[in-house]
């Protein structure tokens, strides 16, 4: 049965805790851009930390999901160390990866992937060989991300369980929430690293698999602040998209 099937036969869609990794080696200067697949620093392992102490759901959440690179699936280990426990696996899930092409947002190979993680619960069965090509399907322009965060919400949506926590990156999140609020806030991304928002997806139909922050979730962010209207997001992700390839961090769509 194909995903978009299983989607209008689940009555239930599971609620998705979404997740920005702790802090990497790349966070720490814009030079640093230049490392491969970086992992997190010191610093980052003790945001992780905050992570177990501060993260209200532990006890209901049955799926960890994390971007394939390096910096995502160690905090998903570190931060979300209570499920491990219990025996929930981490699922790496190529879609999740970072947007742009520069070395620290490339993931490594699959080899090379299986071997640091052979002794960690770490699933890597739906990673490829190909995943950390930056082409076609994983190319840095706003169409392919786009197409992608789409395919991770319809694959996350068919899921079984109840609640997810889903550890990507920064740039990713604004395409997969489809939220461009703050977009520029930090480097590339309103989300700082380890925050954590809560999502609902919409009607069950909906073929893109569209998603909004719960009501809770966004008051302790937003208190009562009216959120942007949809014509205002899509104006909002023109002008970040414009940026992001001035910038360097994607290449523009062909038309």
């Amino acid at each position: 049965m194909s995903v978009v099937a299983n989607l209008h036969r689940k009555t239930v869609a599971p609620i998705i805790h979404c997740v920005r990794h702790a802090q990497g080696y790349h966070n720490l200067s814009e030079a640093n851009h230049t490392l491969p697949d970086p992992s997190l620093t010191p610093y980052g392992e003790e945001q992780c930390q905050h992570l177990v102490k501060d993260f209200p759901h532990h006890k209901s959440v049955d799926l960890l999901v994390a971007s394939p690179l390096r910096r995502t699936i160690y905090t998903a280990l570190l931060g979300f160390q209570p499920e491990v426990d219990r025996g929930v696996q981490v699922i790496a899930l190529p879609e999740l990866q970072e947007t742009s092409d520069l070395p620290c947002d490339t993931g490594s190979d699959v080899d090379t992937l299986r071997k640091e993680m052979q002794a960690k619960p770490v699933n890597l069965s739906l990673v490829h060989d190909g995943w950390n090509d930056k082409k076609g399907k994983w190319a840095p322009d706003a169409e392919a991300i786009e197409n992608r965060a789409r395919e991770a919400r319809q694959w996350l949506k068919a899921r079984p369980e109840k609640e997810i926590v889903v550890v990507t990156h920064g740039g990713f999140l604004h395409y997969f929430t489809e939220d461009w609020t703050d977009s520029g806030k930090f480097w590339g991304t309103g989300w700082a690293n380890v925050e954590f928002r809560s999502y609902q997806f919409a009607e069950e139909t909906d073929s893109n698999a569209s998603m909004a922050e719960t009501a809770k979730s966004r008051q302790l962010r937003r208190g009562t602040e009216k959120p942007l209207t949809r014509t205002e997001q899509k104006e909002l992700m023109g002008t970040t998209h414009k940026a992001w390839e001035d910038s360097g961090y994607q290449i523009q769509s062909k038309v």
